[in-house]
């Protein structure tokens, strides 16, 4: 290999992981939109709780048959056959994998629709349960669309074209954002009345990603059409690749509706104070976190496909380092602003500064888990690359574990208020545990990560956060002090206050990582101007 090829393949990780960090922030401002809507027609009502545990029942097939488990295994399957055999052989696998997924998930959703409807006529339903079942059923169909549309994405990843995937999300929300606008307000009624016009979003929504993917598809050479083969080995490497990681996803996702239902249990508010929390730690992770991982899979499974380790463990070291640089001050940031960012964003109609607390305190109990997430995302598509789905499934066993008895010890032992902060903390902590032993697994397969050049960017990089952190901590305080006394609005003085805070906080984090020469600093910037670069000729 060209000794300069290293250099560039790290640049073009980057590269393309800014593209569907791009793509996805876009998703992620129109996901703020719609949250903001959301949260100020149903606040944390029991009605937005039900709401979002009805929505994780489609979200756990689509962990496991789409973005999870069958993407993951079908990639390297995939690119090997383009490799070895060409792209019609390629095309013809895609089908065969197409049909036989589409007929289980459709398979699933009839029986699942019949089951919710079976239960619905119980005499016996509480009001929480009566709540979620009839939106279960709405919104289970979503989960054959967007299971469908995911592995398309796969594909067109293994193209490396990012941008129809990463904008695909963005369907969703341009969609909920329309139903809440449009539908939601001609609903007559209290939330409960209308919280079914956001389950019909969903609904169209994952019919709309999935169309979305078609043209791209047929782009690259796809046909559609039923191909069923069991028999083809293929096929069935696809699936004995995806068998122990569909296990452990599939474990992994019942502990999530159970997570769910523990805090339905704590309280009609939890749930819905802990989906808000979550969408403000998804907005900086999704950014560059999940791009870096989307990106890495192919690029590894290439590397993998010519044992070329060396390269693995370069590529693994170097976006590692570069994720901790980015998300350590988004971490710290998120912690110090929790309050006054919840406040922000999602404080009006029904969203109530009751519900601006709880949600509040949630979300400092997942700020550090910003950090530890970078973790998984990067080692887990090395270890899907090499052809190894055991592993990761094994030690997601342990963590699932992990997690459940913190959940159990939270709730028992914390104040009720803090009882679903509780399950915020469970999570991050059993991710820590996670990516540590998936990183000590993994170095045992490729030999030393760099290990020594990882920790001193966590030291760099917390060290400047935590400044970062207490700065930003005082500048919004006082900040919103000079402008109330001026004459600002409360919410133009809250606003100002907070994004003068953040800009002025990664003003200060930048500065530090140049006046300390932090290398990550300079890999990125290097990344960035070859993006440029490779810009200008096509204008």
């Amino acid at each position: 290999m060209n000794s300069e090829e290293p250099h560039v393949e790290k640049s073009r990780v980057i590269r393309s992981a800014f593209l569907i960090g791009s793509f996805t922030l876009l998703s992620r401002g129109l996901g703020l939109v719609r949250d903001f809507l959301t949260a100020g027609f149903f606040g944390t009502s029991l009605a937005m709780s039900a709401f979002v545990v009805a929505f994780r029942i489609p979200n756990l097939f689509r962990a496991l048959f789409g973005e999870g488990a069958l993407s993951s295994a079908f990639i390297p399957v995939f690119m090997a056959t383009r490799k070895n055999e060409g792209d019609p052989a390629a095309w013809v696998l895609a089908r065969k994998v197409i049909s036989l997924v589409g007929l289980v998930l459709l398979g699933l959703v009839l029986v699942g629709l019949a089951g919710i409807t079976l239960a619905m006529h119980r005499p016996d339903l509480g009001a929480r349960t009566a709540m979620i079942l009839p939106l279960a059923r709405i919104m289970l169909p979503y989960m054959l669309f967007i299971c469908l549309a995911a592995l398309s994405m796969a594909i067109l990843n293994s193209y490396h074209q990012f941008a129809i995937p990463a904008s695909t999300p963005s369907l969703l929300n341009l969609t909920w954002i329309a139903f809440i606008l449009l539908v939601v307000p001609h609903i007559d009624g209290p939330p409960e009345a209308q919280i079914y016009g956001v389950a019909w979003a969903v609904f169209c929504a994952g019919i709309v990603q999935l169309l979305y993917q078609f043209p791209a598809l047929f782009h690259y050479g796809y046909r559609p059409g039923f191909q069923l083969d069991l028999k083809d080995a293929r096929v069935m490497r696809v699936f004995t690749l995806m068998g122990p990681s569909a296990l452990g996803l599939a474990v992994t996702q019942v502990n999530v509706m159970v997570n769910s239902l523990l805090a339905v249990w704590i309280g009609s508010w939890a749930p819905a104070a802990l989906f808000y929390a979550e969408r403000l730690l998804y907005f900086p992770q999704g950014i560059l976190a999940t791009a870096m991982s989307t990106v890495l899979l192919p690029v590894l499974s290439g590397h993998a496909a010519h044992a070329r380790h060396q390269e693995i463990r370069e590529t693994i070291n170097h976006s590692l380092r570069t994720l901790l640089f980015v998300m350590a001050p988004a971490s710290i940031g998120l912690l110090a602003l929790a309050h006054p960012i919840v406040q922000m964003i999602f404080e009006w109609g029904r969203f109530t500064q009751s519900s601006t607390n709880l949600t509040a305190i949630a979300l400092q109990f997942y700020a550090p888990g910003l950090f530890v997430f970078c973790l998984a995302k990067v080692f887990v598509p090395a270890f899907y690359a090499l052809q190894d789905t055991r592993t990761p499934v094994k030690i997601g066993l342990i963590c699932v574990a992990v997690n459940f008895t913190l959940n159990v010890l939270f709730i028992l032992t914390w104040p009720l208020y803090y009882k679903h902060a509780g399950l915020a903390l469970a999570t991050v902590i059993s991710e820590g545990f996670n990516g540590i032993t998936l990183a000590l697994f993994l170095r045992k397969r490729l030999g030393p990560l760099g290990l020594k050049s990882i920790l001193l960017t966590v030291l760099r990089a917390l060290s400047a956060s935590m400044a970062m952190g207490l700065a930003v901590f005082f500048i919004r305080s006082s900040l919103y002090t000079f402008f109330l006394q001026i004459g600002l609005l409360a919410k133009m003085a809250q606003v100002g206050s907070v994004l003068l805070a953040i800009l002025l906080g990664g003003l200060i984090y930048l500065a530090m990582a140049r006046i300390f020469k932090f290398p990550e600093l300079n890999d990125v910037i290097q990344a960035v101007r070859q993006r440029r670069q490779r810009k200008r000729p096509a204008s």
